[in-house]
């Protein structure tokens, strides 16, 4: 048998520097406003619309399900039911709502 060499646990302390190490903290650049992009218009999306009850929106690639259920339930008064997202070929962010009026 092999003897064990055993590290102490030692205190880790949270660090304290003198100063900030940034000068302004990041400015969000995904607001409310920039996440949805202009609802979509082509004819699948309109039969979408009608037969589903559900809206299509081309949206910031960098947004994510919560923050679009957000902004459409704030900007449309829409409580909705379930996102799906997609990215089209063209790198955009496509998302299908499906909502309750």
């Amino acid at each position: 048998m092999s003897p064990i060499f055993l590290q102490p646990k030692t205190l880790w302390l949270q660090k304290q520097p003198k100063y900030s190490r940034k000068s302004t903290p990041r400015r969000n650049k995904l607001d409310l406003y920039a996440i949805i992009k202009f609802p979509l218009t082509a004819e699948s999306a309109m039969k979408k619309t009608e037969d589903n009850n559900t809206l299509v929106f081309i949206v910031d690639v960098k947004a994510n399900k919560h923050q679009l259920k957000q902004v459409v339930k704030k900007f449309h008064d829409i409580d909705v039911a379930k996102v799906n997202t997609l990215i089209r070929c063209d790198r955009e962010k496509k998302a299908n709502k499906t909502g309750i009026i």
